[in-house]
């Protein structure tokens, strides 16, 4: 859980700021979307590999 503490001259859009950046710079939404479903480890590793021979491929033309 993320803490952010407010100061008294600060204002709630300004911590509220803060607290989303340091929400998407802990990377807990992305964390929780793959925590949402149990993936097998085969389909994992299969994905890592679709994505490098895209992005080889990717590369190889440019």
């Amino acid at each position: 859980m993320l803490i952010i503490e407010v100061k008294e001259t600060e204002s709630i859009d300004r911590a509220l700021k803060r607290y989303k950046r340091k929400v998407q710079n802990v990377r807990q939404i992305q964390e929780l979307r793959r925590r949402k479903e149990f993936v097998k480890p085969s389909v994992t590793r299969r994905h890592e590999v679709l994505k490098a021979v895209y992005k080889n491929k990717k590369q190889a033309t440019v």
